[in-house]
């Protein structure tokens, strides 16, 4: 195992002995008390449990001044964010993905890196970092915020990207659910079938809830379809992890930085393959999901107590019209895809 691999191995277990976990309870226990309180408002009155999370990290962002809190915050943001991206293999199978046949297979995967490449085109265009252009596009294009928090996590570790990423989850969200209303009435006008509305819902809204719940809204066999498309498009993270790292990590010159195949992608495709093979009980899967989110909404929580509002605000507008143009490219990249998909 090469070095740089070994010692981020070594200090992710280091992040667990009881010595570092009595140094990070106070931040970790806030940040749970934050979990709990956006699902409570989630499950009592609706709306995205990911930005609750987020807003009130946010509004608790003086507590990342406080080094008592500081240590597990820190540890909700980078241990637990991994390990959440890697407990999300459990939620596809190479069965669902063969299911979708090869032409929307194909469809998706290049739906995929078609939204990357014009994140990256327009990011250019407003002259922003292109790294700012591969997060966005990714996670417009795969999974909405577990993508952007997986992508980030193998991109230059700045302030700004780190802004960048909080801004992008909160946008993705925002459009996620705004597509989950929006887009059931679309395929109607469209006159869509209920198999290319399940394509066309699980291939373009970023969230996995939202994409399924929106294609319910449309019929059973739709909900169906667009539950296998968008698990097809959580696989894709896989590549895009790998292709985004080696490209940093080239670009940086260094053997030191982290490894070329992040140690949570490989427990993503861990898990993803003793789930293909059937060796994860049903239970067990749905345990490691809800474990998965847990995780997640931690990670965001801390996220957002590290970040203020006038950091967000100083990033500008071009942030927000790269996320708006990067879901309108993907639904309209779809919509022309599916004549030849389905």
């Amino acid at each position: 195992m090469p070095m740089s691999a070994l010692s981020y191995l070594t200090h992710g277990l280091l992040a667990w002995h009881p010595l570092s976990m009595r140094r990070n309870w106070p931040g970790l226990a806030i940040a749970v008390l934050i979990a709990l309180a956006a699902t409570f408002l989630s499950t009592a009155y609706g709306g995205p449990q990911l930005l609750y999370a987020l807003f009130f990290g946010l509004a608790l962002h003086w507590l990342w001044e406080d080094p008592t809190c500081r240590p597990g915050i820190q540890f909700c943001s980078q241990t637990l964010l991994r390990s959440g991206i890697a407990m999300l293999g459990a939620r596809v199978t190479w069965d669902q993905v063969a299911t979708l046949g090869p032409r929307p297979l194909l469809m998706v995967v290049c739906a995929v890196a078609a939204t990357i490449g014009f994140g990256c085109a327009v990011a250019r265009l407003l002259g922003r970092p292109r790294c700012q252009g591969v997060l966005s596009g990714g996670a417009v294009g795969i999974c909405g915020a577990a993508a952007a928090m997986a992508i980030s996590a193998v991109l230059p570790q700045t302030k700004e990207n780190e802004q960048f990423t909080l801004l992008t989850v909160v946008g993705v969200t925002t459009l996620s659910t705004i597509a989950m209303v929006a887009y059931p009435l679309l395929v109607h006008v469209f006159g869509l079938s209920d198999t290319a509305a399940g394509v066309f819902i699980g291939a373009t809204i970023h969230d996995v809830a939202q994409a399924v719940g929106a294609g319910y809204m449309v019929s059973g066999h739709a909900g169906d379809t667009a539950l296998l498309v968008k698990l097809t498009r959580v696989a894709c993270l896989v590549p895009v992890i790998l292709a985004v790292a080696a490209l940093y990590r080239r670009q940086g010159g260094a053997q030191d930085g982290p490894p070329l195949v992040p140690l949570f992608l490989v427990g993503f495709v861990c898990l993803m393959l003793a789930n293909s093979a059937h060796l994860i009980a049903p239970t067990l899967a749905q345990a490691i999901n809800g474990a998965s989110r847990a995780c997640l909404v931690l990670s965001i929580a801390a996220l957002g107590m590290k970040t203020s509002f006038q950091a967000l605000a100083s990033l500008g507008w071009q942030p927000v019209l790269m996320l708006v143009s990067e879901t309108l490219w993907l639904a309209l990249t779809v919509l022309a895809a599916l004549r030849w998909a389905v």
